[in-house]
């Protein structure tokens, strides 16, 4: 219920995960404080990574996210 409110008020911590080949934007989250987000994050990267993505990278953002949480990007 807090992190639901946080991330309608925008104040949720989120990740922003691309990813090139695939390339692929992944939103993991919310979370209501940054170091939970942080310490959960590593799980979540250590799984992308056994897909085994040319380029990896993450950015933490205090924003509000709705679905889609994962967005492919057509090739072209």
């Amino acid at each position: 219920m807090l992190r639901a409110s946080a991330n309608l008020l925008g104040l949720a911590w989120w990740a922003r995960v691309e990813s090139r080949n695939p390339d692929v934007t992944y939103w993991f989250g919310p979370f209501v404080r940054r170091s939970t987000l942080e310490r959960e994050l590593e799980t979540f990267l250590t799984d992308l990574r056994s897909e085994s993505p040319a380029v990896l990278e993450h950015q933490l953002l205090r924003t509000r996210r709705s679905e889609p949480f994962t967005v492919e990007h057509p090739q072209g």
